[in-house]
C-alpha cells in the first residue's frame, strides 16, 4: 500500500464497521479495505453502489462483465476477486477456466461472448461505444434495461480498481491461494498477488 492505513486493532467508528464488515465477508481484512481508512463515509457509498447495482442484475452476468472490465483495466485483485465470486457463488468454475485459456472471452457462449466484448470495450475506452455496440447486445437477447445494468456494472468497476491500483492495494495470498497456480498466473493482468 502506498499510503498509510489503519490498522484494524485501531480501527474506531465509521472504519471499524467498514473494516468489519469486509473481515466478515472475506474471513480476513483484504489488503483493499485499507485504501478506504481516511474515508469510510466513501467505502460506505461504495458498497451502497456496489449492491445496488449488483442487487439488479443476474449475478452471474455481474460477475462475468466484472472480469471483463477488471481484465481491460489490468487490475489483477477485481479480476481474481470476481473469478472466486463467479466460480464459488456462481457455480461456474468452468467460465472462470475457459477464460484463463481464452482471456478475450471468445471461448464462451455467444450470448456471454458478447457481453464480454461490450464490456470490454466500454472499460477500454468509453467514447469509443457506438449504436451497434449495444445493438449487438439486443441482437444477443438483452434488453434495454439489462444493457444499462452492464454499462453500471462496467462503469462502477472502473472506480474500484483505479482506487485499488491506485493506491498500491495488492490481492490477498488468502484469495490467490483458492486457484490453482497455472489457472491465478493466467489472471495476473497488472500488479502481483500481495507477497509475491
Amino acid at each position: 500500500m502506498f499510503i498509510e492505513t489503519t490498522a484494524e486493532s485501531e480501527a474506531t467508528g465509521a472504519l471499524a464497521e467498514w473494516y468489519r464488515s469486509q473481515h466478515d465477508s472475506w474471513g480476513f481484512l483484504p489488503d483493499y479495505a485499507g485504501c478506504f481508512s481516511a474515508r469510510p463515509d466513501v467505502a460506505k457509498a461504495w458498497t451502497s453502489l456496489n449492491i445496488t447495482i449488483r442487487g439488479g442484475m443476474d449475478r452471474r452476468r455481474f460477475e462475468l462483465v466484472t472480469i471483463a472490465a477488471a481484465r481491460a483495466l489490468r487490475s489483477t485483485y477485481c479480476t481474481v476477486a470476481h473469478a472466486s465470486f463467479l466460480r464459488d457463488v456462481c457455480g461456474d468454475g468452468q467460465t472462470v477456466q475457459d477464460l484463463a485459456l481464452t482471456s478475450d472471452g471468445s471461448s464462451l457462449s455467444e450470448q456471454d461472448a458478447a457481453l464480454y466484448s461490450f464490456a470490454t470495450k466500454l472499460a477500454l475506452d468509453a467514447s469509443a461505444m457506438e449504436q451497434s455496440d449495444v445493438d449487438a447486445l439486443r441482437d444477443a437477447g438483452l434488453s434495454d434495461a439489462e444493457i444499462s445494468d452492464v454499462v453500471y456494472a462496467v462503469a462502477a468497476r472502473a472506480f474500484f480498481t483505479k482506487v485499488l491500483d491506485g493506491l498500491g492495494a495488492r490481492l490477498d495470498q488468502e484469495t490467490a491461494d483458492t486457484f490453482d497456480p497455472g489457472l491465478l498466473q493466467g489472471m495476473i493482468v497488472g500488479r502481483p498477488v500481495g507477497g509475491a
